[in-house]
């Protein structure tokens, strides 16, 4: 027993890792002890009395006794078996990062430790040389002219472009290889499966690409919200915002809230160090009472956007209501124009609510028709017009279309006044935009003293145009998105409902800060900590693996 080696310890395993060669015992422990959870192999130290269990050494298992030498293991006595690497120990993922179909360019992303590996077995360039040249590597960030080979057939599957991002100079902080391929079925296949013979190399999960950049600190939380919404952006409004988010705006100004948090923190901290006296000048917490104030009322002003950011980021959801046969399929076609609803002159004919996404303004609009309301007996149409109740209600902007010959009468003093169905009524406030339709059919010139009221006639076009422009000047104004640098100068901070749920637990912590007395420094010095902590969480410097979950699993698998 005394010859025993320290690679005699007997290893259990209930998976088959890869264990470097020359790894010692004691070292495997060492390093299974970084493992971050739910990543390491499972290994144990065998106690149990002499039995077979497996040494690993090298890519190889050797079965034997507990306390078997090295030089045991090189007898032919014992069984061996080739280890298969774990999707845990294969640290090298590669995707396609672009759409599949026919295209012009598809590039698939390799990155991790073993990305130059996977150059020089599936990459060959003209003037690359051999041997030691071969090993050294391509040039970085500079693109390759090259042939796509399969590592095992060498077989010549496309001819593209490469290009290697050494480490961490690239965006996963890793060594990261791109592959330039013309876009087709059968050489994107061709290439991911060369890839996959890699024993290295497994497929890529949903964002991690994006999370490791996060990991290795090119990104925060907020700059990977912002590449997300980035991609989804469908207007121009969204891409504004998303890639200011993406650049860090809202990285560095959460930043700022919560390191001026931290230095009145560290005012509070000095008196419970050393109390006001010799050392600390007096006033010193009513100096940072002062200064969490100000922070107070900053954060309430931003959670009191009316979800601007949200709304920006996901789209403004409209409902058009009204009667029956006013014309709000025909506008909700006109809006999308298509043919997206059904029209006919049969009162009732839209009994459920039809939704489109559309860009009025530069504006992301979520545009929904409803059922007409009336009272029926109908049942089905009686959960439609239920149905459009409360969608009226929880939308962000309704339009009433009314029909402009049946709720346009005379007053006494001779002009037209608007008299609004008893049934739309409740429906209708001081925010509801009105279009009155068929305005062909009354003769008038006379304009509405009503604000955000038109006339149209969705029929001949007539008034159309300026209801359009009016309409969209609306939306604009309600989201402050008048102006070609509204956008800059009132950028909302909160873009997502996380964002929100966070700033409003820090509003508590300040809040609870400000009510107590000076007596209780200490429990105030801890209020302010959970305050800077629940801003921390939404840039991610408070790791939340909840949180982080969320975020990237809405990524696409070679983002």
């Amino acid at each position: 027993m005394s010859s025993r080696s320290a690679l005699g310890t007997c290893i259990a395993r209930s998976a088959s890792p890869y264990i470097p060669p020359h790894t010692t015992a004691s070292t495997l422990l060492s390093r299974n002890s970084k493992y971050k959870k739910g990543r390491a192999p499972e290994h144990r130290l065998a106690t149990t009395a002499p039995s077979l269990h497996p040494f690993i050494l090298g890519t190889h298992r050797f079965y034997g006794f507990c306390g078997t030498s090295r030089s045991d293991l090189t007898s032919g006595s014992r069984h061996t078996e080739q280890l298969p690497l774990s999707d845990a120990q294969k640290g090298t993922i590669y995707a396609l990062s672009t759409p599949p179909g026919k295209a012009g360019v598809a590039v698939i992303r390799v990155s991790g430790p073993d990305a130059l590996e996977v150059w020089r077995r599936v990459v060959q360039t003209r003037h690359e040389g051999k041997g030691k040249a071969r090993e050294s590597g391509p040039d970085p960030w500079n693109m390759h002219r090259c042939r796509i080979v399969n590592p095992g057939t060498q077989e010549v599957l496309d001819d593209g472009l490469a290009v290697f991002f050494k480490g961490p100079r690239s965006f996963t902080t890793e060594d990261v290889l791109e592959l330039h391929v013309h876009s087709g079925r059968a050489i994107i296949s061709s290439v991911l499966n060369a890839i996959a013979c890699l024993p290295f190399c497994r497929p890529a999960e949903r964002g991690e690409f994006t999370r490791r950049a996060f990991e290795g600190g090119r990104l925060d939380l907020t700059q990977v919200e912002g590449l997300r919404d980035l991609i989804d952006a469908e207007t121009d409004t969204q891409r504004k915002l998303a890639l200011r988010t993406a650049e860090g705006a809202t990285r560095a100004r959460l930043e700022k809230l919560r390191n001026d948090i931290i230095q009145c923190m560290a005012l509070v901290e000095a008196l419970i160090d050393f109390g006001e006296g010799e050392d600390i000048e007096e006033g010193v917490y009513e100096q940072a009472r002062d200064r969490v104030q100000k922070l107070r009322d900053t954060i309430s002003h931003h959670l009191s956007d009316n979800r601007r950011g949200e709304i920006l980021r996901s789209g403004v959801r409209l409902a058009i209501f009204g009667p029956p046969n006013a014309g709000k399929s025909s506008l909700l076609n006109f809006l999308a124009q298509r043919d997206a609803a059904i029209v006919t002159p049969i009162p009732g004919t839209t009994r459920d609510i039809l939704e489109l996404s559309l860009d009025i303004g530069g504006l992301p609009v979520i545009v929904a028709d409803t059922a007409g309301l009336r009272i029926t007996d109908d049942v089905v149409e009686k959960i439609g017009v239920e149905r459009a109740r409360q969608l009226v209600e929880s939308s962000d902007v309704s339009l009433c279309v009314l029909p402009a010959p049946e709720v346009l009468k005379v007053s006494k003093r001779g002009d037209w006044e608007l008299q609004l169905p008893p049934l739309l009524a409740p429906l209708v406030t001081k925010d509801t935009l009105i279009l009155l339709n068929k305005s062909d059919l009354i003769q008038t010139t006379t304009k509405l003293s009503m604000n955000a009221t038109w006339r149209a006639s969705l029929t001949t076009g007539e008034g159309t145009a300026e209801f359009m422009k009016g309409f969209a000047e609306v939306l604009q104004q309600r989201y402050n998105m008048m102006g070609e640098d509204a956008l800059y100068v009132e950028e909302p901070l909160i873009t997502h409902a996380r964002h929100r749920a966070h700033l409003e637990d820090a509003l508590q912590f300040l809040d609870a800060f400000l009510e107590t007395p000076p007596e209780d420094v200490v429990l105030a010095a801890e209020e302010l900590r959970y305050a800077a902590q629940a801003i921390g969480k939404i840039s991610g410097l408070i790791d939340v693996e909840d949180i982080l979950d969320a975020v990237f699993r809405d990524f696409c698998i070679g983002k």
